[in-house]
């Protein structure tokens, strides 16, 4: 007879997380916060901006679409297209943790989700040109809480905001600060972040998109490494 297998019933929330770099040249830094100690997943860990898709994100419009090949690799392995939603997600918790700004200088058209209403008084639409897709990964069974999260990268300069203002940040990040890549490491953050953060290290002078986006997939049966490609646009 074969043994029963106990599946992970808890759901899983597709997820957007922005790693902004800045200086990439110089003296590369990265934008981190830290999470409340009473917060039910990963309290206390410095991580970067992101959270769960919302909802009302599959109605907002991008100002700017995805870069092509971001949009394809963002669908593979994917059930449906959720590319400019988890775009739009990106955009939202960005702002919503750091005050800052993805944004194409225009009055926003037609009703404004409630979300949003800050964002779109600031006089600019969420663009996505300058977000780059270059991680992905599935929460392993067995946690309170399981995301699907796809990371992207973001240079500082596509900011339409001042990188050192975060007056319009929520409480939800505490001590948010431009991080040395060379010091992340000594701050206390999740191991995922830190496996995020070897992938940024490893190409934070170069402005191309990866060669492959990494996936690690913990589903209920195994845990996988893929590489998630895409089909590269042609002209």
């Amino acid at each position: 007879m074969t043994a029963d297998v106990k599946i992970d019933k808890t759901q899983i929330r597709n997820a957007a997380t922005v790693i902004v770099l800045r200086d990439r040249t110089t003296s590369p830094r990265i934008l981190m916060g830290q999470r409340g100690s009473k917060a039910v997943f990963m309290p206390n860990k410095f991580v970067f901006p992101g959270g769960a898709v919302d909802a009302g994100d599959r109605d907002v419009a991008l100002g700017t679409a995805l870069p092509d090949l971001c949009h394809e690799r963002l669908k593979e392995d994917s059930s449906t297209d959720m590319s400019n939603t988890l775009a739009v997600a990106a955009i939202r918790e960005l702002f919503e943790e750091t005050g800052q700004i993805l944004g194409h200088k225009e009055p926003w058209n037609g009703d404004v989700p409630e979300d949003w209403k800050d964002f779109a008084a600031s006089g600019h639409t969420p663009s996505a040109a300058g977000l780059q897709f270059v991680f992905r990964a599935l929460t392993p069974p067995g946690r309170t809480r399981r995301f699907d999260a796809r990371f992207f990268l973001v240079d500082a300069d596509e900011l339409t905001s001042d990188p050192d203002d975060f007056s319009a940040a929520s409480d939800e990040l505490s001590h948010l600060q431009w991080v040395a890549l060379d010091d992340a490491r000594s701050f206390d953050m999740p191991f995922i972040t830190e496996v995020v953060l070897s992938e940024i290290q490893a190409r934070a002078a170069d402005r191309n998109p990866p060669a492959s986006v990494p996936f690690f997939k913990n589903n209920d049966e195994e845990s996988l490494f893929l590489r998630l490609r895409g089909q590269q646009p042609t002209d």
